[in-house]
């Protein structure tokens, strides 16, 4: 690997980690189509992708993440600590899923093709809060939260974006597009600290060498997330979420006919 590649893989991780467009999809695709596939990217690069994109979620979410650890410890504070319980309750459908069907699902990402198809699948997802038409004027309750939980284990599988179900899967049961936007990023709290963690081993197999390259595609990563992160707040605010699915099913089909022709 490179500083070009590093860039590029650094850049693709920022935007499609937030944007509803499959960070795990555009990765594979990216690397397919600049000959370092999935099995030639260190992890520890892949490790280090997720932290820079970590930091950029809990920077813009800095205020709430503090509130939320003050109500940790005081119980007059009822509306956070609901909200911490809710976080919990729809991050356990990920965490039994990616315990129980981690190796397969990683399998998938070596088939580019099948990572198409999902990204179309995506794209669809993404149309359908506009085709239930919901009232969005809920917070996040105990039955939406679980929900929500179930969509984003569904991300497991690389063409499906994460941030994408989440919110598509909020927005379809009626709650509100800011709080639907803002339950989504802060569950990737966990989400990704998770996945950090699982791979955290790999961090002894760094090499000096390549500390510069790293750190090239972790600054591409921070920047390019924290950006993504406005976008996808501001297409909510303006009716406009539902563009990421026409870019998803194009790029989707696009995929299927370079890679099955090959």
């Amino acid at each position: 690997m490179n500083y070009s590649d590093a860039i590029i893989l650094g850049i693709v991780q920022g935007l499609t980690e937030f944007l509803p467009v499959s960070s795990s999809g555009h990765l594979a695709i990216t690397q397919e189509i600049i000959g370092i596939g999935a099995d030639k990217t260190p992890i520890i690069f892949d490790l280090l992708l997720h932290v820079a994109t970590l930091v950029a979620v809990l920077i813009y979410f800095r205020k709430r993440l503090i509130l939320l650890t003050l109500a940790i410890f005081d119980r007059s504070q009822k509306e956070e600590r609901r909200l911490i319980m809710l976080l919990c309750l729809a991050t356990i459908p990920i965490v039994i899923t990616g315990l129980c069907l981690k190796d397969p699902l990683e399998q998938v990402r070596e088939h580019p093709a099948i990572v198409s198809l999902l990204l179309c699948f995506t794209g669809l997802i993404l149309f359908l809060p506009g085709l239930i038409k919901a009232k969005p004027n809920q917070a996040p309750n105990v039955r939406s939260s679980i929900l929500v939980g179930l969509a984003q284990s569904l991300a497991l599988l690389p063409g499906i974006s994460r941030s994408g179900s989440t919110i598509a899967a909020g927005l379809a049961l009626g709650i509100r597009p800011a709080l639907a936007a803002e339950f989504s990023f802060l569950l990737a709290i966990p989400a990704i600290s998770g996945a950090t963690l699982l791979k955290l081993d790999a961090i002894s197999s760094i090499q000096k060498e390549e500390f510069a390259i790293y750190l090239t595609g972790i600054g591409a990563a921070f920047i390019t997330g924290l950006l993504a992160i406005y976008a996808v707040i501001s297409s909510i605010r303006h009716g406009k979420f539902a563009y990421f699915g026409v870019y998803c099913i194009t790029l989707g089909i696009g995929g299927l006919i370079y890679f099955s022709a090959r």
